[in-house]
């Protein structure tokens, strides 16, 4: 259990989560949308979508709660204790901390191009490297200084994508938007999957950050107010955006604003607070794969995510990504089989709750089956001529859920007993 000091508020999870969707992968998915659909049909799209995710953050957010676990501890029950230390574990720590380290490379030739506009000459290698190093402190030092990042940066970022929005939308701009028509379409269903996918993981590690609020009701406010405002805020800025700028890049949409400084700030602040999530929940999940001992916890997230941002800023991780896509695509089905055990088998009651310490065969297989299904549409993008399917990570999910309280049913309950017998 969580010592009191590490108790925190609704408002600042609620803060946290708000700092990792106003994002540049945000504005990105706006312009995306807005190339296949008008705009109020991206805003339902991110309505539905994000809305899907926020029931997932709460299931497993206050699985975490009740505990006072990390998601990877919470999942000792069903994958068992070595299942979820040597599977999941090591799937969020991959995950985590690759895109960690590619995403401080995207910072850091960002900056390096900014600079490159007075005539100041820093290598990618070096820029990659400092502002990994910058993210990597502010996940080391835990939730309370993540919460006080989000405190500082949050607001900055607000005031300047409500600005950007203001200018985009004046002189006609509005009147453009609404009236817009895609040259191609996007399919409704295709685009709440495209959102889903976008913060999936989110919805997964949501038990690491919600273990240290004390109540049901806290969990469930901070991600309703912590994604939904904000998620659908940057859609529809990348969306206008892309309207109006063609390009839902903030850097570029500021230098057309003649304001490429407040550009690069607002990008590295929206990397930065989504990326200190990446660290800290990858830090965890090192932890958990090799049993750190509390007081080595801040060496271990330390190396792991430095390692993370060496391999990105020296380029190699970059062909890594096809593999950091398809195990991205294998978590969201973790929570279909700890959603089914806790809420549905168990009734939510915490009391019910144990930890199986060999490998749990039923919830590594029920996972296994709803993840490879997660996995194939991305798998086949690998083969252009192979038949390509539509990425349902909420497919995934359900098979997963499904598959295991069908065999709980039928085979597990004896199961279960011997193994409280043990």
């Amino acid at each position: 259990m969580q010592d009191n000091k590490e108790e925190q508020t609704w408002q600042s999870l609620a803060f946290i989560w708000i700092g990792s969707m106003i994002s540049v992968p945000g504005l990105l998915l706006g312009g995306t949308l807005i190339a296949g659909m008008s705009f109020w049909r991206a805003i339902l799209t991110a309505l539905v979508g994000y809305g899907v995710i926020v029931i997932g953050m709460i299931f497993q957010g206050i699985q975490s709660s009740d505990l006072r676990k990390p998601t990877v501890q919470v999942a000792s029950q069903v994958f068992g204790e070595q299942g979820a230390q040597k599977i999941i574990a090591i799937i969020l720590a991959i995950s985590c901390l690759g895109w960690f380290g590619l995403q401080a490379n995207v910072a850091g030739v960002a900056f390096s191009q900014f600079l490159a506009l007075y005539d100041i000459g820093l290598p990618v290698w070096i820029s990659s490297l400092f502002w990994g190093i910058v993210m990597l402190l502010s996940a080391i030092f835990g939730i309370k200084l993540l919460s006080w990042l989000n405190y500082i940066a949050v607001p900055f970022l607000l005031v300047v994508i409500l600005y950007a929005i203001v200018i985009s939308v004046t002189g006609g701009g509005w009147t453009a938007i609404v009236n817009y028509q895609p040259e191609t379409h996007m399919p409704f269903l295709t685009g709440v999957s495209v959102t889903i996918g976008s913060f999936a993981l989110g919805a997964i590690i949501a038990g690491d950050y919600s273990q240290y609020v004390r109540k049901r009701s806290g969990v469930a406010k901070a991600s309703i107010i912590g994604v939904l405002p904000a998620g659908i805020l940057m859609i529809a800025a990348g969306a206008i955006f892309g309207v109006t700028s063609e390009t839902a890049d903030i850097i570029s949409v500021f230098t057309q604003l003649g304001l490429p400084v407040i550009g690069v700030i607002a990008m590295l602040l929206a990397t930065w607070t989504t990326n200190a999530v990446n660290a800290f929940s990858g830090g965890i999940a090192i932890v958990n794969v090799f049993n750190v001992a509390k007081e080595k916890q801040t060496i271990a997230v330390a190396a792991a995510g430095g390692m993370g941002t060496i391999l990105a800023a020296i380029g190699i991780l970059d062909y890594f990504v096809p593999i950091m896509n398809v195990l991205s695509a294998m978590i969201p089905p973790v929570a279909g089989v700890m959603i089914a055990s806790y809420w549905i088998i168990q009734k939510g009651d915490p009391a019910s709750w144990y930890k199986i310490f060999k490998i749990h065969w039923l919830g590594v297989i029920s996972w296994f089956i709803g993840a490879s299904v997660a996995a194939l549409p991305v798998i086949l993008e690998f083969f252009p001529n192979a038949p390509q399917l539509l990425n349902q990570p909420l497919i995934g999910v359900v098979i997963s859920f499904v598959i295991y309280y069908v065999g709980y049913q039928f085979i597990e309950k004896k199961a279960v007993k011997r193994n409280l017998d043990d």
